[in-house]
C-alpha cells in the first residue's frame, strides 16, 4: 500500500511541474522556460507535497490522540489559532522584518490551540463536547482576525490578508519553501516516530500508562510535532482545510483502524489530495485561478457531512 501511494506522489509531483501556461522545456537552452520551473513550479509542488503532508499526518495525529474521528486541524480550530497569529504577525510588521517570524507565529498559534484541545480532553471532554470546543476555538480565533482585518488602515494590506487566508501556493518561491519547509519536516520526524504509542494513548491515559507510555512527555512531543507543521503550513499557503480529516478517513480501514499505523499512509494521501487539488485549480477553466483553499473546502465540507452522519449512525446503532 505504501509503495502505491508513494508512486502516486511522485506522479501528482511531475505532473504539477510540467501543468502550467508556459510549456515544459524541453531544450536546454531555454533559460525563460528553465527559470520559470527552478523559481515558481519546483517550490510550488514541493510547498504542495510538504502541506499536504503535513496536514495530512496532523489530522491523523489528532483523530488518534484525541480519540474523535472528526479532529482535524481546520475544523478544530488549529489552523484558526496559527492564522491569527500569522495575522498579527503581517499586521504588526514583524513579518517584513524577520524572515521566519511569520511561521514561528504560526507555530505559536498552532500550539496553543492542540494545548486548549488536549487540556479538554483530559478534562475528560466527550466527543461531541470536544466538537464543540474546537468549533468555539474557530469561531474566536476567526473573530479576532476579523477584528485585525478591520483594524487594518491600508485597504491593500486588508486585500493582501484576505487572499492569503483563503489559502494558495501559487507564486511562492524558493524563499517560502526555505523558512517553511525545515519546521515542516521537524514535526514530521517528531511524531512520525510515536506510533506505537499513539495506539496505547487511543486506549485512553490510565490504559497507556499501564502499558509503560510516558503519557506527559508523549502530549508534549505530539503537540509540537503539530504545532510545528500546521503553524508552518498554514503561515506559507494559509489555510487548506479538510485535507487532515480526509486522508486519515480513507487509510484508516486499510491498516485496521489503528492510529499508528494510519501515519504514513496519511501523510502519502494528505500529499497526494493537495498535489492534485493544485493540479486542478490550474486546469479548471476559471478567468481567474480558484484559490486553494476553497477549492478543498468545497470538496471537503461534504465529506465532513458524511463522517458526521456515518458518526451519528453508530452512536445511535451503540
Amino acid at each position: 500500500m505504501r509503495g502505491g501511494l508513494l508512486a502516486l506522489v511522485l506522479l501528482l509531483f511531475g505532473a504539477s511541474l510540467a501543468v502550467g501556461p508556459v510549456p515544459w522545456p524541453w531544450r536546454l537552452g531555454d533559460e525563460v522556460g528553465w527559470t520559470i520551473v527552478w523559481q515558481l513550479r519546483v517550490p510550488r509542488a514541493s510547498l504542495g507535497l510538504l502541506i499536504g503532508g503535513s496536514l495530512g499526518l496532523s489530522g491523523a495525529i489528532l483523530q488518534g490522540w484525541l480519540r474523535n474521528p472528526l479532529a482535524e486541524p481546520g475544523v478544530i480550530g488549529v489552523s484558526a489559532c496559527a492564522s491569527f497569529a500569522a495575522v498579527c504577525a503581517f499586521y504588526g510588521g514583524l513579518a517584513a522584518i524577520v524572515s521566519l517570524a511569520l511561521p514561528l507565529a504560526g507555530i505559536l498559534g498552532a500550539i496553543v490551540a492542540v494545548g486548549l484541545l488536549a487540556a479538554a480532553v483530559r478534562a475528560g471532554t466527550g466527543t461531541v463536547s470536544l466538537l464543540l470546543t474546537g468549533v468555539a476555538i474557530n469561531a474566536i480565533a476567526a473573530a479576532l482576525i476579523s477584528l485585525v482585518l478591520a483594524s487594518s488602515p491600508n485597504p491593500f494590506a486588508f486585500q493582501e490578508i484576505s487572499l492569503w487566508l483563503a489559502g494558495s501556493i501559487a507564486d511562492r518561491d524558493l524563499r517560502y519553501l526555505a523558512v517553511s519547509a525545515p519546521f515542516m519536516i521537524g514535526g514530521g520526524a517528531i511524531v512520525l516516530g510515536a506510533g506505537r504509542w499513539l495506539d496505547a494513548l487511543s486506549l485512553g491515559e490510565e490504559t497507556a500508562r499501564s502499558l509503560g507510555a510516558d503519557t506527559k512527555a508523549l502530549g508534549l512531543r505530539l503537540t509540537a510535532g503539530v504545532g510545528l507543521m500546521v503553524g508552518a503550513a498554514t503561515s506559507v499557503a494559509g489555510v487548506i482545510g479538510f485535507v487532515g480529516l480526509i486522508a486519515p478517513h480513507l487509510v484508516r480501514a486499510r491498516v485496521g483502524y489503528r492510529p499508528g499505523a494510519t501515519l504514513w499512509p496519511a501523510t502519502l494521501v494528505g500529499a497526494a489530495l493537495v498535489l492534485a487539488a493544485d493540479i486542478l485549480v490550474r486546469l479548471l477553466p476559471t478567468a481567474y485561478e480558484l484559490q486553494l483553499g476553497v477549492f478543498t473546502s468545497l470538496v471537503g465540507a461534504p465529506f465532513l457531512v458524511h463522517v458526521v452522519r456515518r458518526s451519528r449512525a453508530a452512536w445511535l446503532a451503540a
